[in-house]
């Protein structure tokens, strides 16, 4: 196998590795209130968001609290996500999503189910409003992931 043929192989490894390490983080936490403390902490150590993304076209549809969220593809095709919330938790939930997905290939999100999501706990304890928050910020991304899969596919010119 060459190396060309390995590469996508090694990082859809590293999302599922993300994956597993932030269910097993989670599931070190023994209560709901120290599990909320680490989303928070995400959401603190979330890199600013530029002025210029802080637009109306990147508010995710569907949200309570105002959630900014962009994507864009890097030379090497992986995508990279910029993301805020004016709410703490929100803003934690994103970082969590920007931490998951964020430097993987756009077939590589579209192939992960965000059953991670599930098995942190965030079906059961988050408030209806903020699970629909975060059901539309998983979608935008996975719009963001079937555009930029669909760019692919196009002649380059």
């Amino acid at each position: 196998m060459t190396s060309e043929n390995s590469a996508p192989r090694e990082n859809a490894n590293a999302l599922s590795r993300r994956i597993q390490a932030l269910v097993d983080d989670f599931s070190r936490e023994s209560d709901w209130e120290n599990r909320y403390k680490r989303v928070i902490d995400m959401g603190k150590n979330l890199p600013p968001l530029p002025a210029a993304l802080r637009d109306e076209k990147y508010k995710v549809k569907g949200c309570q609290s105002q959630v900014w969220l962009h994507a864009e593809l890097s030379p090497d095709g992986f995508m990279v996500l910029h993301a805020d919330s004016d709410a703490v938790i929100v803003r934690g939930l994103v970082a969590v999503l920007v931490h998951v997905f964020s430097g993987a290939r756009p077939d590589e999100i579209l192939q992960t189910k965000p059953t991670f999501l599930a098995d942190i706990g965030f079906d059961t304890h988050l408030s209806p409003s903020r699970a629909n928050g975060l059901n539309a910020m998983i979608k935008q991304i996975y719009l963001y992931a079937t555009a930029f899969q669909a760019l692919a596919t196009l002649p380059k010119r």
